[in-house]
């Protein structure tokens, strides 16, 4: 069984994704800490060494390479259906669930969050809302090819086990 967890960037992938492998007793990965165990750099990092086009390469090259083993939930990088035809990737290799939430939503979470995010680097308070937006309006074409979409807000594992097929 291959979950794909899919949605934009403080949606709450890699947290339900935990709990969600453990409740299904599967393997927990998160593309963006593969790729920095794999690159010995942080995302940041890897942004402003290389900028965003060969960042999106190497994820997909990663993205490719978890995709030969079995029995994972993987929580994807907000930007990662949405290059290098991964969205067609992801869903002919398992299941994609698409965690959606709004932009005051997400924009709140984000300005809480410690995670540094190399694609809201110097937005304030008040510009934050608005490349939210803009972001999901481009992104939302991807993320709702996912098999399944689910309100992030109060989403619970029983909620996405009960939404699973029954075979995989």
């Amino acid at each position: 069984m291959r979950i794909f967890l899919i949605g934009f960037m403080g949606s709450g992938k890699s947290v339900i994704g935990k709990k969600l492998a453990s409740e299904l007793n599967l393997e927990f990965l998160d593309l963006d800490t593969l790729l920095e165990e794999k690159y010995k750099m942080t995302i940041p990092g890897i942004f402003e060494k290389f900028g965003e086009m060969q960042f999106r390469e190497l994820e997909t090259l990663t993205l490719k390479a978890t995709i030969l083993s079995d029995n994972f939930v993987l929580s994807c990088g907000g930007g990662t259906p949405c290059f290098n035809n991964n969205m067609s990737l992801i869903n002919n290799s398992g299941f994609s669930i698409y965690i959606k939430m709004d932009k005051d939503s997400l924009s709140e979470r984000l300005l809480k969050s410690k995670t540094k995010r190399p694609l809201l680097k110097d937005l304030t308070l008040e510009t934050l809302p608005e490349k939210v937006e803009q972001m999901l309006k481009i992104r939302e074409e991807f993320y709702s090819q996912a098999h399944i979409t689910l309100d992030g807000e109060g989403l619970s594992v029983e909620k996405i086990v009960k939404s699973l097929p029954e075979k995989q």
